[in-house]
């Protein structure tokens, strides 16, 4: 799969090779990567050739030296600037399709026929040249996602039956368990089964310090990990890591082109073949009442070169690849060009609840030792924990994590049974617990907050919500002994999150969540949202979204499972998160935020508003540059190098003022905080 980006209609076609996700093996066998070199490009090798023969002609023909001294210079630099854009025009040809590129040469083959061979010249080197930088462009924009690649290292070593072996990191399989020594490069996306140590991820999530890594952690391909060893578990395929789905969605963004281009696309034909039309009136009228031929002519290759659209084509594409690579820099990948355009259209954003504004995990809140139970909180959640230790059930999993945090000593469990609906039972030094169904007259609000966000009670007995808070009931021996609260806490960034899109859309977000009144509006008075509607089927949630539309609204939605991937597709743009995102929500959405970092969210949106007004920029100096230079050459007496300088250095201003976007200071997030890089 190739990256392609079409700069300057036709002209340049720069087809950058990503390496297919298996190539990492091949891809990180090589030193790092650095930013492309001008002379890394055939285009730039031609054009430098063309520039040089051009400049050594030039002082030959001013002296008035003899023609055969020059004459075959002006030929190299002919043929070497201009051999790759005749093609192009050919092949256009071929397909019955009139191509900028070949309005470009007959020009400059005009302006040679009569005489005009250093004008023609000029128009050729400066073509040339101006290509050149395009495509120095280009590979600049897809360097930070070739880089990334970089970062997976070659081999992993893999521990087997009989000790260990060095294999390539695209043979690694889910499941294969990895040492890492100190100082070596992760592998591949895993989780730690042994060995302490601290990991280097910045290049991952951004966190400037290096984190802890103990047992039960998670760890990402291509980190650095520091003095410790680490047992590594393979949890996700090489061609699943974060690093190569890095590559693979922003590979993805250049099979769509955003709307604006492809009406420029359409137009380009006509616009096209209305240009030869209007050249040959300008060449034949003054003609028909008795110009001179040399001077209609020159006229009439002069308006055709500053009429080509050149510069509107490349208006559009290099603002929104440019946002599209700073996003995915800093750990959004917005998955087209479209995409990156209808980000900047929304002017109202609906949020899911669990997974998207909470953590999606439940988490220990409150131990409640019942009077008289001769327990206090830690021996409560200890006898807790070593019931639920065998379930793989989320509420489970938080018992016993936050018995793990506590330090507490788990006593074994025996005759474990799970029944769903109503819990667990277990025996525990000799006495019979269960942990599971409340008493039903504490509360009448069976809903649940299990990370699931169903609204219904999936596995250790019916919660409660109370207080936004999911509550199970401890017994031992078939007396309580207390109750432990489990929610679902809001992400840290979600209050800021929420003010984001409040000032950029003018109306706070609306929650959308199948979780239960209680829940959502506890969720709502931490983050800001005054809009909440709560016990929705995916059904439901669309249906919201096209009511919002139906209003004229365009409608942002952010979510991550499964039942968020309807109205993911519905909204006007939709964002999944990445970490925990379920499959089909990440193949729905329009861009990921891999490191579930919400307040990118806001970030991408501002930086999609930004690509919008060099787009417009673009356009308005492309139009007006156009606009003049036509009119003086109709109107006056256009010199054509001065035609050739106006109109190339009008699509090198646009190409440039679009690259903007790659600078660090184009990203900017809703607290104003310093730019956090992927």
């Amino acid at each position: 799969m190739s990256l392609h980006v079409f700069l300057y209609g036709a002209r340049v076609s720069s087809t950058l090779d990503l390496p297919p996700i298996p190539a990492l093996e091949a891809s990180a066998r090589t030193a790092p990567r650095r930013r492309t070199r001008f002379l890394a490009l055939p285009e730039a090798r031609w054009a430098l050739l063309a520039t040089a023969a051009f400049l050594l002609a030039l002082p030959l023909r001013l002296a008035d030296a003899p023609g055969w001294t020059y004459g075959p210079l002006y030929a190299i630099a002919y043929l070497a600037g201009g051999w790759e854009p005749a093609l192009e025009g050919l092949r256009a040809l071929r397909r019955k399709s009139l191509d900028v590129d070949l309005l470009m040469i007959v020009a400059a083959l005009g302006a040679a026929a009569i005489g005009q061979v250093l004008d023609g010249a000029l128009l050729i080197v400066i073509f040339a040249t101006s290509g050149a930088l395009e495509a120095l462009a280009t590979a600049r924009t897809a360097d930070s996602v070739r880089g990334l690649l970089d970062l997976a290292p070659a081999t992993a070593t893999r521990v087997i039956a009989d000790g260990e072996e060095s294999v390539p990191v695209s043979r690694l399989c889910v499941g294969d368990e990895l040492l890492i020594r100190p100082g070596e490069r992760i592998g591949a996306d895993g989780r730690v089964l042994d060995g302490t140590s601290e990991a280097d991820q910045a290049t991952i999530t951004g966190e400037p310090l290096p984190v802890l890594k103990t047992p039960g952690d998670e760890v990402f391909a291509g980190t650095l990990n520091g003095t410790g060893a680490l047992h590594v578990r393979v949890e996700r395929d090489p061609a699943d890591s974060v690093i190569a789905r890095i590559v693979t969605l922003v590979e993805e963004a250049s099979r769509t082109k955003a709307p604006t281009q492809l009406f420029i696309e359409k137009i380009e034909q006509r616009y096209a073949v209305g240009v030869v039309a209007a050249t040959l009136t300008v060449f034949a009228v003054p003609l028909a009442f008795g110009a001179d031929l040399t001077g209609a002519l020159l006229r009439a290759m002069t308006f055709m070169i500053v009429a080509s659209p050149c510069a509107v084509v490349l208006a559009t594409m290099p603002p929104l690849l440019s946002a599209i690579a700073t996003a995915g820099r800093h750990g959004v990948l917005v998955k087209s060009a479209l995409a990156m355009e209808r980000l900047g259209e929304i002017d109202t954003a609906a949020l899911d609840k669990t997974g998207t504004l909470t953590e999606g995990a439940p988490e220990v809140t409150a131990v409640r030792p019942a009077a008289g139970s001769g327990l206090d909180e830690d021996a409560l959640l200890a006898l807790a924990a070593a019931a639920e230790h065998p379930s793989e059930h989320p509420l489970a999993r938080a018992i016993v994590a936050a018995a793990r945090a506590r330090d507490l000593r788990l006593a074994p469990a025996r005759d474990f049974a799970a029944k769903p609906g109503h819990g667990v039972t277990a025996t525990v030094d000799g006495r019979v617990v269960t942990v599971g169904r409340p008493d039903p007259g504490l509360d009448t609000d069976t809903g649940t907050d299990t990370g699931t966000d169903t609204g219904t009670d999936t596995g250790t007995g019916t919660d409660v919500d109370v207080e936004g808070g999911t509550v199970v009931r401890v017994e031992r021996d078939g007396a309580p002994v207390g109750t432990l609260v489990l929610a679902d806490r809001p992400r840290a960034d979600a209050a800021e999150t929420v003010a984001g899109f409040a000032a950029l859309t003018g109306t706070s977000p609306v929650l959308l969540t199948g979780d239960t009144p209680r829940a959502a509006a506890q969720v709502a008075t931490a983050t800001g949202i005054t809009d909440v509607r709560a016990r929705l089927l995916p059904e439901d949630k669309v249906t919201a979204l096209r009511e919002f539309q139906r209003a004229g609204h365009k409608v942002l939605f952010v979510g991550d499972g499964v039942n968020d991937a309807p109205a993911l597709a519905a909204a006007h743009a939709g964002v999944a998160m990445g970490r925990a995102g379920s499959d089909l929500a990440l193949e729905t959405a329009d861009a990921v935020v891999v490191r579930d970092e919400l307040a990118a969210i806001p970030a991408v949106v501002r930086l999609s508003r930004a690509a919008r007004r060099l787009v417009v920029q673009n356009l308005l100096v492309a139009g007006t540059f156009i606009t003049v230079l036509v009119v003086w050459d109709l109107l006056g007496h256009l010199p054509l190098p001065l035609g050739v300088a106006g109109h190339e250095g009008s699509t090198v201003l646009v190409g440039l003022n679009g690259l903007r976007l790659l600078r660090e200071s184009a990203w900017r997030r809703p607290d104003g905080g310093r730019p956090r890089a992927l």
